[in-house]
């Protein structure tokens, strides 16, 4: 049995796949709360001495700060607290840090440099949002303003102003490189033997999630030396990991609740408006809200990257495509953000879900003086599907061939090889553009009606690694240096890679963790199937011990003799424990809504209840 049937016997009272509720009508399971207006979202937790929290932000792409007077602000009503770069402990982060991958790069104040139009540079803390935002405006930072690039190639050509100091060069560094590599066969001996060469770019712009909730979190202190925080993130885990070490404090004293998001799409992946919170909660001792409002969403609200695809593709006469080239440019505004993974999610992607036996791709990250980028629906991959596509109908034009059997031709069937060295499974391009023709009453030849993802694949022809052609171009710093003289693969190959090589970093490894393997009879869940004796190994995955099932308790503890000469300590009798109270369905309410003091163990002693439509 596979994981995914496994997977489907688990939850098939929680999940029906059969899909019969496709074009009926169907309630969701929130859509009472929501047309009632009883949904909670973070802002309808209320708090006794609430204060709001504003940023002061730069009018600049790209300046220095020179100096920062807040002799007027401070002495405003209202004011509470100017929360500056030097208030917070560990200054500099990136989001996917916390998972070793990239520098920190981007802090959450900045000190001494923007790098982007709306970066904050100081946050006042007042009574009231009003007070607050008076405040601010009473701030006068002296600038000095830089040049700046907000154009993706132009970042990287030598002489451009490098956006920040963690990646002087504007581009993130993959390995030795300044980009992301893909090679499989030889892309330039696949166009000199193509009938033609179609080439063209394509160009995304920026897109703003908008979402009808902005970003924002609510932060209080508890009683147990914690901080709640109530927030939109769509990443409560990230966002929680992320204020843990920008704050430089356990994550054990952070108590993040997220609930329902008011639209997030990707744009509330991001983890900005939960440490300031928190971080304005730690400095106050009181509540403290922070949130965006429709303007700074659309400025600094992290939108979808643009991407520009360079396609170069050598086609034969009949339409086959023969060799595809790749050159990809994320933009990722000022900061990395997610950016880095978006482009190896991207990469990973090529060359569609087509069969081509040259492939060769040269992506991109590349940092600007543009607003930092993030997720947005499809992340790393709906732009370049977007390119492909609309190339894959520019070779049909060019070749004169209808542009759906064009990609019948050259889909992907099981058992080919992919250019990541993967075979095939599971495809099935072809019966979906075979169902799309017939409803549009799109006319194709028989044989194209008759193909299948089930066969024609895995020829030898179509099953084997190249012969490919490396290169060692695009380390980082050349291009900057202007040692490299196009953006795109090399048409010089450093060496050629044995056909049938597969990098030890590629092959196929075996689970390395036995708790891993989906295994009834092991697993035991739902089915009540026994986990199996130590003898009965034959279900282990080749290449792995056999399984062994774990052992519940020490031997002595279960009565059970040790082994002669073992030391083993003795036995500790098992403590009665007192019977749990039964679980409250209700959830808590104070006894009288805004009022202090609320004494629940760990509750914020400022809470004074929800809002109720």
């Amino acid at each position: 049995m596979s994981s995914i049937e496994f997977r489907r016997d688990l939850f098939a009272d929680e999940r029906d796949d059969t899909l019969k509720v496709i074009g009926k009508p169907h309630l969701r399971v929130d859509i009472i709360g929501h047309v009632t207006g009883r949904t909670r979202y973070f802002d309808d937790h209320l708090f006794d001495g609430m204060l709001h929290m504003r940023a002061v932000r730069s009018p600049h792409h790209h300046a220095r700060i020179r100096g920062i007077d807040t002799s007027a602000a401070e002495r405003m009503t209202g004011v509470i607290r100017i929360v500056r770069a030097a208030d917070v402990p560990r200054n500099l982060n990136t989001l996917l840090s916390i998972i070793g991958f990239g520098r920190d790069d981007e802090p959450l104040i900045s000190s001494t440099k923007v790098a982007y139009r709306g970066e904050p540079v100081l946050a006042i803390i007042a009574t009231s949002e009003s007070q607050a935002r008076a405040a601010c405006d009473a701030v006068r930072v002296d600038w000095e303003v830089l040049p700046h690039v907000l154009d993706v190639e132009e970042a990287i050509a030598p002489g451009a102003p490098s956006v920040q100091e963690a990646y002087p060069n504007n581009t993130f560094d993959y390995g030795p490189y300044d980009h992301q590599k893909l090679r499989f066969g030889d892309v330039q001996a696949g166009f000199r033997a193509a009938k033609h060469i179609v080439e063209a770019t394509y160009q995304m712009s920026p897109i703003e999630q908008a979402p009808m909730e902005t970003c924002g979190a609510i932060a209080a202190p508890e009683t147990n030396d914690r901080y709640v925080c109530h927030t939109s993130t769509q990443a409560l885990f990230f966002s929680l990991g992320t204020t843990a070490k920008i704050l430089d404090i356990s994550s054990a004293r952070l108590h993040f609740i997220g609930g329902t998001v008011g639209g997030g799409f990707g744009g509330k992946v991001d983890s900005i408006t939960e440490p300031m919170a928190v971080l304005g909660a730690m400095l106050t001792g009181r509540p403290v809200k922070f949130q965006w409002d429709r303007e700074e969403e659309m400025q600094v609200g992290a939108p979808r990257g643009a991407e520009r695809w360079v396609l170069k593709d050598g086609v034969a006469a009949d339409g086959r495509i023969l060799a595809r080239e790749f050159t990809g440019y994320f933009d990722s505004g000022a900061y990395t953000r997610l950016s880095s993974y978006a482009v190896q999610k991207g990469t990973g992607h090529l060359p569609g879900p087509y069969t081509i036996p040259n492939v060769a791709a040269n992506v991109y990250m590349v940092f600007t003086n543009r607003t930092p980028a993030t997720a947005m629906r499809g992340f790393g991959v709906t732009g370049v599907d977007f390119a492909i596509e609309c190339h894959m109908d520019r070779v049909a034009e060019v070749v004169g061939i209808d542009p759906i059997e064009l990609r019948i031709l050259n889909a992907y069937r099981d058992g080919d090889m992919k250019a990541h060295r993967r075979v095939a499974k599971n495809t099935a391009l072809i019966e979906c553009c075979q169902v799309v023709a017939g409803k549009a009453d799109w006319s194709l030849r028989p044989e194209f009606l008759q193909a299948s993802s089930l066969s024609g694949g895995g020829t030898p022809e179509r099953a084997v690694i190249p012969e490919t052609a490396l290169d060692t171009e695009g380390k980082i710093g050349e291009r900057r240096q202007g040692k490299v003289s196009m953006n795109g693969p090399s048409p010089r190959a450093s060496r050629m890679l044995p056909a049938g090589t597969v990098h030890p970093q590629d092959a196929r490894a075996l689970v390395q963790n036995r708790d891993m393997v989906l295994e009834a009879g092991r697993v035991g869940h739902r089915t009540g199937a026994p986990r199996l004796a130590p003898e009965a190994t034959a279900g282990s995955p080749p290449g792995l011990p056999p399984v062994v099932p774990r052992v519940a308790m020490p031997p002595a503890a279960a009565g059970v003799a040790p082994p002669a000469g073992s030391r083993q300590p003795p036995p500790i009798p098992p403590t009665p424990m007192a019977p749990l109270p039964p679980p409250s369905s209700a959830p808590y309410q104070p006894d009288e809504a805004f009022t202090r003091g609320v004494t629940r163990p760990g509750a914020s002693r400022f809470l004074s209840g929800i809002r109720r439509r």
